[in-house]
């Protein structure tokens, strides 16, 4: 009988089981009612308890507090040393008298000096405005879609990348060596005009031709990179849109290029500015050169050497000064350098690197770079 009664009970109905009565929850230990609002009582940390409610902090005050920021003791010690190693160097520039500052003032102007540094300006500009005329072009042929272009633009820049400029340099310096004579005619026809290289490369034309071609070479490569970071979809949207080729490239693709070409092109005006310092192997007259002329009569050679480095010191500042101003400009709106002058890349001035980071120096400090106090 036990058995049978068993077999009826609601449970053992086959079928879906019954909702559960409403009312109050049942602990599953004491078999008894749990209200909604049943706090544990507050207990010590790390008990598993939760703390009282009058011990948490509101809202306001946690919206109030400033964020921490990380400590960085290790970067204040580097700082710390090299800001000894620096105050080192600026005591011996001073008290070492073997510098001879005061012939080094006698000679930062001196009117040879000053010729050799006209030389080094006119050279570099002209470098740079020949090399990258000629950059953009093997660039184009490089994105062109003509097998014959892109193997001749790739030739080009595989061989003057391999060769040193100096050994460039010297190259074209002795070309009388291997052509005597350069004539220009018909490919293998008759010649209009011959001249004699002897006569035709003097020291500056073979260093302007070797150093432009130098120059092209990496230009080319720069220009290069820099359209191919634009992603081809904005050419193609902008060709859905009817839009031409020329116009494309002058209002689409050079503006989110030059971004990427403005740096290497800073970086590669500097290099070129000291590169011409090699011309004066071939005995032309350029800052170096002026100088070693000097101190090859007087044997003064560390004052010479120190004003030609003060003038390629000064040089190549004004040339970071005016590339940090370009770069700034192409990247305004990406939010790259947007920063102000004299700021952190990430928008910090040095006066909130310092307060971040007073925690360093006591609890007080740490309270205001918290803005709890």
């Amino acid at each position: 009988m036990k058995q049978q009664t068993s077999d009826l009970t609601p449970d053992r109905v086959p079928g879906p089981a019954p909702d559960p009565a409403p009312g109050p929850a049942l602990d599953p230990v004491s078999d008894t009612a749990a209200g909604p609002l049943a706090v544990p009582p507050p207990g010590p940390v790390g008990s598993g308890a939760r703390p009282a409610p009058d011990v948490l902090p509101q809202d306001d005050v946690l919206l109030a507090a400033g964020l921490v920021p990380r400590r960085r003791p290790g970067q204040w010690l580097a700082a710390a040393v090299l800001l000894v190693l620096f105050a080192m160097l600026v005591h011996t520039l001073l008290a070492n008298d073997r510098f001879q500052w005061g012939t080094v003032g006698d000679y930062l102007l001196r009117g040879s000096v000053v010729h050799g540094l006209e030389l080094t300006l006119w050279l570099t500009a002209a470098v740079m405005g020949t090399g990258y005329l000629l950059g953009i072009g093997i660039a184009a042929m490089r994105l062109s879609g003509n097998r014959i272009l892109r193997g001749l633009a790739f030739g080009y820049v595989w061989l003057v990348r391999s060769v040193p400029p100096l050994v460039q340099l010297l190259f074209w310096y002795e070309l009388a060596s291997l052509y005597p004579h350069l004539s220009f005619g018909v490919p293998f026809g008759p010649q209009f005009v011959s001249v004699r290289t002897a006569h035709l490369f003097s020291g500056v034309l073979a260093a302007y031709v070797a150093l432009s071609i130098d120059v092209a070479a990496f230009a080319a490569e720069i220009v290069r990179g820099g359209i191919l970071a634009v992603d081809r979809g904005q050419t193609e949207a902008a060709q859905a849109l009817g839009l031409g080729g020329g116009r494309i490239f002058r209002r689409i693709v050079l503006p989110q290029a030059m971004p990427a070409i403005v740096p290497a092109s800073g970086n590669l005006l500097i290099g070129m500015l000291k590169a011409t310092s090699i011309v004066s192997v071939i005995a032309v007259q350029d800052l170096l050169y002026s100088t070693e002329l000097i101190y090859n009569q007087n044997f003064l050679v560390i004052p010479l050497l120190i004003v030609a480095t003060l003038w390629y010191v000064l040089l190549t500042t004004l040339l970071s000064v005016g590339q940090f101003y370009v770069e700034r400009y192409y990247a305004r709106g990406s939010g790259r350098n947007g920063a102000r002058p004299g700021r952190t890349p990430g928008g910090r001035g040095l006066r909130q690197v310092v307060r971040e980071n007073l925690p360093l120096f006591g609890p007080a400090g740490a309270r205001r770079a918290a803005g709890l106090s």
